[in-house]
């Protein structure tokens, strides 16, 4: 249930990164000096030429990054049924941060000496719909994947009953023991796909996403072959067929 704080931080951390880059895009205001300074800093800021749509491809990804945080507080808080489980301290302050960081990473694709504070113009590429769709197509799943593991903690009223684990079934489950996972992982490949594919940064976050999903997903996997004689042998751990 601790996971909650880190969707608070990232709501209103990168609703204001949102804020900031919206208005430079659609008001022609120039980003904070602050951000201009890291760019700087990073060495962003010595591109001589635009390189495309980074703007306004930062600024959809930020937006689907800001509506991934909204969605998952909205389940933390209204959907989701926690166990007593509890977070190790460093893990609970290395997720503050990470949502922190992962909207600045965003942020700090867009070269800030090109425009110089004139407004921009939106141009809608093909993979800014296709990385859309597939954002739309995971957060879907992932969504009915967590309103099915509350399912089995509550009655057919919806009152919470019981704490303990059970086996899951329907829509992914069927495939993995994790598909919340990988339709997390599915997301932010989705936002890859979204900033035109070719940003080697964002793949790292990719990279990151990919390990950290994983462990857990394997660990939940093993965890419940242990526990559950009858588990279905067929499914797999974090990616379908794999």
């Amino acid at each position: 249930r601790w996971f909650t704080h880190f969707y608070v931080v990232s709501v209103l951390w990168n609703g204001f990164l949102l804020i900031w880059l919206f208005r430079a895009e659609f008001l022609g205001e120039s980003l904070p000096s602050w951000i201009q300074d890291v760019h700087h800093a990073l060495g962003r800021d010595s591109q001589s030429e635009d390189m495309g749509n980074e703007h306004f491809s930062a600024l959809l990804v930020l937006l689907l990054l800001w509506l991934h945080s909204c969605r998952r507080l909205a389940e933390c808080l209204w959907t989701s049924v926690f166990s007593s489980g509890v977070i190790h301290i460093v893990q609970y302050c290395f997720g503050l941060g990470y949502y922190v960081a992962v909207g600045s990473t965003v942020l700090c694709q867009v070269p800030t000496n090109v425009r110089k504070g004139k407004e921009l113009s939106v141009q809608i590429c093909w993979y800014h719909i296709i990385g859309v769709m597939m954002y739309i197509w995971a957060s879907l799943h992932q969504h009915r994947c967590l309103a099915i593991l509350a399912s089995l903690r509550k009655s057919r009223s919806g009152k919470v009953v019981s704490l303990s684990h059970s086996v899951p079934f329907g829509d992914w489950f069927e495939s993995v023991s994790c598909p919340h996972y990988f339709a997390e992982l599915l997301i932010y490949v989705s936002m890859a796909i979204t900033l035109g594919i070719h940003n080697v940064t964002w793949w790292c976050v990719v990279m990151y996403v990919l390990f950290n999903q994983a462990l857990a997903a394997v660990l939940c996997h093993e965890f419940y072959q242990k526990n559950f004689s009858s588990y279905p042998k067929h499914r797999k751990a974090f990616i379908p067929l794999v």
